[in-house]
């Protein structure tokens, strides 16, 4: 039996064997042929860097209606905040009122009483005893609110509480001190609600002193 042997053995498939790199023209030609991918801009991160005017005209006037769109809830906001603070204080005005006036409605009915009181009866000391009672009463509601009088006669004069109407001379009180106080002053806490109307003393007599000279 004869053997043929040969030295070179032809490939069933030459394309496998075949260099598939491609050429220097074929890889130039695919690489500016690859796309580019947009990428968004730091000063507009929601634009591409390439865009056609039409697009980012679309984009602007997308960003101003969201833009408008928060001006108008803003307005809305703040609109609705001022009807809240309005009310508020018309409220707490109200209660301020309210707790002011609540105390003297006593004091009104008793002046009332006194008078229907005096105008039909001539007996003075139930005259005076019902007005001792107003006058009670009143107290108790300035006690309420808190109300202090501001008494300055004998105290030394004091432009912050004390609102000097004259001036007399006094042998035995000294001068800068308070000898009368036509009116008393009254403060709320720390707050001067009116100045006591006073008359200060000037000291001795200095004329008299003269002619006694």
């Amino acid at each position: 039996m004869t053997h043929h042997h040969s030295k070179d053995k032809t490939p069933e498939h030459p394309a496998e064997t075949e260099n598939t790199e491609p050429k220097p023209e074929q890889a130039a030609e695919q690489a500016v042929n690859v796309e580019v991918q947009p990428v968004a801009t730091e000063e507009n991160p929601n634009l591409p860097v390439e865009t056609t005017p039409e697009q980012r005209i679309a984009s602007l006037e997308e960003e101003l209606a969201g833009a408008h769109d928060r001006n108008l809830r803003l307005q809305a906001e703040y609109q609705n905040y001022r009807k809240r603070v309005s009310k508020d204080i018309s409220t707490a005005r109200y209660i301020a009122m309210t707790d002011a006036v609540t105390p003297f409605l006593q004091v009104l009915d008793y002046l009332n009483m006194a008078k229907a009181a005096a105008e039909t009866s001539d007996n003075l000391d139930s005259i005076r005893q019902g007005l001792k009672m107003i006058m009670g009463e009143y107290q108790k509601a300035m006690d309420e609110l808190g109300v202090e009088k501001v008494n300055a006669v004998g105290e030394k004069f004091n432009p912050e509480l004390h609102e000097a109407l004259a001036n007399e001379a006094s042998e035995e009180i000294p001068e800068g001190n308070v000898i009368k106080q036509w009116s008393c002053g009254y403060r709320l806490g720390e707050r001067l609600l009116r100045p006591a109307k006073v008359v200060v003393s000037s000291g001795p007599d200095k004329a008299a002193d003269k002619q006694e000279g």
